[in-house]
This record gives structure tokens, C-alpha cells and sequence, in this order.
């Protein structure tokens, strides 16, 4: 069985140009795995800027453009975590998360970090049925 890595447009070069030693995608074993993906602009590539949940919705968004990349959906995602810097945004995430997956979301977990070496607050990776 081998890993398929997945070109995800703008995003993986933006993240190849950051110098970080990870693929955004990759698909083996029927699954599609979304590395944890901050709030990156899916048409330029940049960090987003903003509170908690403008960042929690261009997380969400760039982890959409990832799954699309790969020929799946958030409807086939079977796992979810969020990494955030702070567990009193739980809320306001879970505000904007509810919005992306409405119905049956997927298994979930919420995990506070101290932080990162870029300025961003949200991390977002899931797996999902290819």
C-alpha cells in the first residue's frame, strides 16, 4: 500500500516556501489525512488576521480547499482536531464550526496549545474517507 501525496493549489507552495517539512494532503489506505492547517488564505496563500473566529472560519475554509484537492468533502470527514491557544475561544469556535459541519459532524477533539512560532491562535487537521 503507498501514500499518495496530494497538491493542494497555493497552499502547499505557501507552505513550501514557509520551509516547514510536511505535505498539507496525503492519501493512503482508502483515508485522506489534512495536516493541521492554520488560517491561510486559499487564494493568496498568507495567514489570515483577526479574532477567533474569522481565523477559526479561514481554517476551515483552507481545510475545504485541502479535502476538494484530494476528490473529497467535509460530509466524508470521520475525525476533526483543533488546536487552539486558548480554551476560553472553545466557544466561539465551536460558533463557527457548527456552521461547517451542520448535520452529523464528524468525531472531535479540542486540544489547548501554548502556542506557535507563527502569529496565528487556530490549527485545524482532520481524516477523512476518500
Amino acid at each position: 500500500m503507498k501514500k499518495e501525496v496530494i497538491e493542494v493549489p497555493v497552499l502547499s507552495a505557501a507552505v513550501r516556501a514557509l520551509g516547514v517539512p510536511l505535505s498539507l494532503v496525503t492519501r493512503a489506505a482508502g483515508l485522506v489525512f489534512v495536516s493541521g492547517t492554520p488560517p491561510l488564505d486559499i487564494f493568496t496563500g498568507r495567514l489570515v488576521k483577526g479574532d477567533i473566529e474569522t481565523q477559526t472560519e479561514a481554517s476551515l475554509t483552507a481545510l475545504k480547499h485541502c479535502l476538494e484537492a484530494a476528490d473529497t468533502s467535509p460530509e466524508n470527514v470521520v475525525m476533526v482536531r483543533i488546536y487552539a491557544v486558548n480554551s476560553g475561544f472553545y466557544n466561539a469556535i465551536n460558533r463557527v464550526y457548527a456552521r461547517h459541519f451542520p448535520e452529523n459532524p464528524p468525531s472531535r477533539t479540542f486540544v489547548p496549545v501554548a502556542s506557535w512560532p507563527m502569529e496565528f491562535d487556530i490549527e485545524i487537521e482532520c481524516v477523512a474517507v476518500a
